[in-house]
């Protein structure tokens, strides 16, 4: 499947082919931090697929395996874009809260679901509103 995104703020976009069977949440503390959420979504692409428009900024952290994975963003806006090893390699995982057509693409597993939030499993029964509107009950 022909995927495309950008960042908030347009600086960086990008192109890919993915599998939209290869999409993943990710309950890891790691995801979590750096996503500002409770969990992270995103989806694995052959490396000579991406193209990636403007530069990205680069973080490289270790994962509690030990591998180090270096974690792009852009440098203006922030938006986590992608994650790949951090010399390079076949593959590059892209945020799907960055591709377009992420509405199309349902996860096909989670993983670090030790670390998943207990009250995720919960969200389907706390009021809500389509628009900003909602407010907690005091």
């Amino acid at each position: 499947m022909k995927i495309d995104g950008a960042c908030h703020c347009g600086l960086i976009s990008f192109t890919a082919e993915i599998d939209p069977r290869h999409v993943v949440v990710c309950h890891c503390t790691d995801c979590q931090v750096l996503s500002g959420s409770a969990f992270r979504v995103s989806v694995v692409a052959p490396a000579g697929s991406v193209s990636i428009q403007g530069s990205p900024r680069r973080y490289v952290k270790t994962a509690e395996s030990g591998a180090r994975r270096a974690q792009l963003f852009c440098p203006e806006c922030a938006t986590p874009l992608f994650t790949m090893a951090q010399e390079g390699g076949p593959s590059i995982t892209i945020r799907l809260g960055c591709v377009t057509q992420r509405s199309e693409l349902v996860p096909a597993a989670q993983i670090w679901q030790r670390s998943s939030l207990p009250w995720l499993s919960g969200l389907a029964h706390i009021p809500g509103s389509p628009e900003q509107q909602a407010k907690p009950a005091l």
